[in-house]
């Protein structure tokens, strides 16, 4: 059931869905008046001066949450005490970090140092900005450039690490591949009954089917997008539920993947839609002829509103999702109360319970609109003359 007879459709969407794996490449502008800028401990030392206790706080809650929510190249699990130049010992896991700038460059992200030095591959130093995440070319001392309008005008290779997004989604797509490729022989084996994790798995597929295919496409069409909706719904219910664990990871919270997921919907829709699909949006029947022209144009609108409304939904649910709950837990450390830590706790935990619902409603609900727009692309239109 998750592999599709027509995989010609799910080649375009790999393909689609590998473009917000790479980044591009910022080239400094030489006719851009910059001035050199010290590494980022300097500047953030410089930018918590004068600032009282409270306001320290704030800034530094602020940079958890906002370091939380972005994407990285190491999985940080915990910090303590400091070393001899004040730096907080980190325990994480380090990842592949692969650039091209004139060549490959690769090396591990422990070079970085949690983004307290700069990287050497082949003469070439690189680091990591505290603020965006991503890695720029610089000198030996990680010196940033910042132009007239204070962005960072340093030379960008095009990045290709396996961040922990990516790697989450390497390892969700291998847990789905094995899950179903057990279930898969548990039916041949057992007689088509499923054994061990099958058993949980089977109803939600056989709900998927039931209640979102077959209702929504029909069942004459329905089999072609089973291997995409139910690929489609664990995808997102895992990842999201992955965002819930103490591995910090944000992948359903990145509009980039959520950007992936809904244009891959659309090329499937736009692909396999039938003429009367097209015929009532150009030139749709039943109506005068003066209005057709007026409705093209909003009707051919409306198939990018579609998989824009996917997107912007299930990025921006599991985002504020993921800031409230860091935000509570945030706020149990700095409350520093009797009775406002042991709240923040509380309201923490229910919280975190809600997000484990939401983050199978999201799934829900981003499976049964792409099966939604599958069938309007494939509905048979009968008009009679008089229509």
């Amino acid at each position: 059931m998750v592999i599709s007879k027509k995989p010609r459709l799910f080649i375009y969407a790999a393909l689609v869905a590998l473009l917000p794996l790479f980044g591009l490449a910022n080239p400094n502008d030489s006719t851009t008046v910059s001035h050199q800028v010290a590494h980022a401990d300097k500047t953030t030392h410089e930018n918590t001066e004068g600032l009282t206790k409270e306001q320290l706080k704030v800034k530094e809650t602020k940079e958890f949450i906002r370091h939380h929510l972005l994407d990285s190249h190491d999985f940080h699990l915990f910090s303590y005490g400091k070393d001899e130049a004040g730096h907080e010992n980190h325990v994480s896991f380090p990842l592949p970090v692969i650039l091209w700038d004139n060549g490959i460059h690769f090396f591990m992200s422990s070079k970085f140092e949690h983004g307290h030095a700069a990287a050497e591959s082949k003469g070439n130093y690189y680091a990591i900005n505290h603020h965006n995440g991503q890695i720029y070319k610089t000198d030996a001392a990680g010196t940033f450039i910042e132009n007239d309008k204070g962005k960072i005008a340093n030379d960008k290779p095009i990045d290709l690490s396996i961040t922990k997004n990516v790697s989450m989604i390497l390892i969700t797509g291998l847990i789905m591949f094995l899950l179903f490729a057990g279930l898969g022989k548990s039916y041949k084996k057992n007689g088509s009954i499923a054994a061990g994790a099958g058993r949980f798995f089977e109803p939600i597929i056989l709900y998927i089917r039931d209640e979102i295919a077959i209702p929504n496409i029909g069942v004459k069409y329905y089999r072609k997008y089973m291997s995409f909706l139910l690929t489609i719904f664990f995808f997102v219910w895992f990842l999201n539920m992955f965002g819930l664990t103490p591995l910090g990871v944000n992948v359903t919270g990145n509009i980039a993947i959520t950007a992936a997921l809904a244009i891959i919907a659309y090329i499937i829709t736009t692909f396999t839609a039938k003429k009367d699909y097209w015929k009532h949006i150009f030139w749709m029947p039943g109506v005068p002829v003066p209005m057709k022209f007026i409705l093209a144009p909003i009707e051919l609108l409306g198939t990018f509103i579609k998989p824009f409304s996917l997107m912007i939904r299930l990025y921006a649910n599991m985002l504020a999702g993921h800031v409230v709950l860091m935000s509570l837990i945030a706020l149990m450390y700095s409350a520093n109360h009797f009775i406002g830590s042991p709240l923040a706790l509380l309201l923490s935990f229910v919280l975190t319970i809600l997000e484990v619902l939401v983050a199978l409603l999201q799934a829900y609900i981003f499976t049964m609109l792409a099966a939604l727009y599958f069938g309007s692309a494939v509905e048979e239109h009968h008009h009679e003359e008089a229509h």
